[in-house]
């Protein structure tokens, strides 16, 4: 079986909010706000949803708290945040570094300060402004992702 990850969506507070520090902080491609014409009822929820199709071709996708636990069918404290955390792989340590202040500028929180590790990376931590974590990532020479 092939296994391909084509989206991953992140429950959030406040779509308007996390649209702008993902598309004016951070940078991603993003038109607008879609969906918005689909309206929440007791069986299906709200449609509308942020998304940005990075250059690998994953979609992340921003959905309210309350819509994405309506349509998983779970209860919204499910999917108030996860013990996960997202790799943002970039091309040198400048750009750890400005990504993370990129992010600290846009409102969100650098959770931790970068370093160089002894497994090949040099890396740090920033939450977004939902809490969801960001491991931004930068391979030593000679080391590789897997």
């Amino acid at each position: 079986m092939k296994v391909n990850i084509g989206a991953v969506t992140l429950g959030v507070r406040d779509v308007d909010r996390s649209l702008w520090f993902y598309r004016e902080g951070l940078g991603l491609r993003s038109e607008a706000i879609i969906g918005t014409e689909y309206v929440r009822d007791q069986d299906n929820p709200g449609g509308a949803v942020a998304m940005f199709t990075l250059d690998s071709g994953l979609i992340l996708s921003l959905y309210s708290r309350d819509d994405l636990a309506q349509d998983a069918g779970v209860a919204v404290e499910r999917v108030a945040g996860s013990p996960m955390s997202l790799g943002y792989f970039v091309d040198s340590r400048e750009e750890v570094d400005s990504t993370l202040q990129r992010a600290l500028e846009a409102g969100g929180t650098v959770v931790r300060a970068p370093l160089e590790r002894p497994w090949g990376i040099y890396a740090g931590y920033f939450g977004d402004p939902d809490g969801h974590l960001w491991e931004v990532v930068y391979f030593l020479p000679g080391s590789q992702p897997g």
